[in-house]
């Protein structure tokens, strides 16, 4: 029998859909957010699969997966979020109910690790302060507008998984040192994706750019407060194309308005998109986007192909290659036999 495989009406590459609808092993329901609780509660209710956004701010609170949301959904055996993070889906109550959950780590890291070196150049050269001045003023010269090389500079990841790893080759081919500051992975790992390993204090006392790419858990969750923005380097840049949350915002916006650090790129916020009169949003050496990193065209294909064919390979009976929790695994087993 088909398994039933719930998604909400947010955006989706077509790809999503498409090879969901060509295999016999499952059915697609699409959810109407602008219809009524009640039935929307009753159609999720129905999921054995829940394919879910993993921006927590496009999807409303009571539809993430929660331990409440569980409590409705009796059928549910995985949750699949869309992208590489799963902010909206809650690991823990997941597990104790034998939910798998998987995610599409890697699927759009060309994109975000493009999108994390476009920050880079547009705070080191000051693209965006000279695209709003020959806009708005005249009376300036271009030295006022000088900016700085990338190449010859210390590039400093934290984190060098599948986006980190990219970025990394970005790094080298602009003729940059790369280090790498991951707890998760040895030094031999480090090198063999193209940074050198060194301890995370080291790294920020070392780096000229300070670039994000860990996921937000429990463990990095507030990982860069003021201590560590006084740890970087006089004039460094900082950048994040990770998650809100990771960074404190308003450490990160003294140490910018000080003169510490010499400029930031964000792609991710606390609140999604932040509000106009964000702090950080006032200083003239940030360059801030709405965690559009990896949405492109070819990053959203991908990322929604690979979690439809998860899903397909899943309901065929195969594990799918991204399991978040693999602890669940025996319940879940036991479950989709059942």
């Amino acid at each position: 029998m088909a398994k039933q495989v719930v998604r909400l009406n947010l955006w989706t590459d077509p790809a999503f859909d498409r090879i969901i609808n060509a295999s016999p092993d499952t059915a697609l329901a699409v959810v109407d957010l602008a219809g009524p609780p009640e039935t929307i509660r009753a159609q999720l209710g129905q999921a054995d699969i829940y394919h879910v956004s993993a921006a927590k701010d496009e999807v409303p609170a009571q539809w993430q997966v929660t331990r409440e949301l569980i409590r409705h959904c009796p059928r549910l055996v995985c949750a699949s979020s869309s992208g590489a993070g799963y902010d909206t889906v809650d690991v823990e109550a997941c597990t104790e109910h034998g939910i798998l959950v998987v995610n599409q780590a890697g699927g759009n890291a060309a994109s975000v690790a493009e999108h994390a070196f476009g920050l880079m150049l547009a705070v080191a050269r000051r693209i965006v302060e000279s695209d709003h001045l020959l806009k708005t003023a005249s009376g300036f010269t271009r030295e006022d507008l000088m900016g700085r090389e990338l190449n010859g500079q210390t590039l400093g990841l934290v984190g060098i998984g599948h986006i980190g790893r990219y970025t990394a080759r970005l790094g080298q081919a602009f003729g940059m040192q790369v280090l790498a500051a991951d707890p998760y992975l040895d030094a031999a790992e480090i090198r063999a994706r193209g940074a050198t390993p060194v301890p995370l204090d080291e790294l920020l006392a070392s780096s000229d750019v300070v670039s994000l790419h860990c996921p937000r858990t429990a463990e990095t969750r507030n990982l860069f407060g003021a201590a560590e923005f006084r740890g970087m380097k006089r004039g460094a840049v900082f950048i994040s194309t990770a998650r809100g949350g990771i960074h404190d915002e308003t450490a990160l916006y003294d140490a910018l308005a000080a003169g510490h650090l010499g400029g930031a790129g964000l792609d991710v916020w606390n609140v999604e998109p932040p509000p106009p009169a964000h702090p950080l949003l006032t200083l003239p050496n940030v360059v801030s986007t709405y965690h559009t990193a990896g949405v492109t065209h070819e990053g959203r294909r991908k990322v929604a192909t690979m979690a439809a064919e998860q899903i397909v390979a899943l309901c065929a009976g195969a594990l799918p290659g991204r399991i978040v929790n693999p602890e669940a695994l025996p319940a879940f087993r036991q479950r989709l036999g059942g």
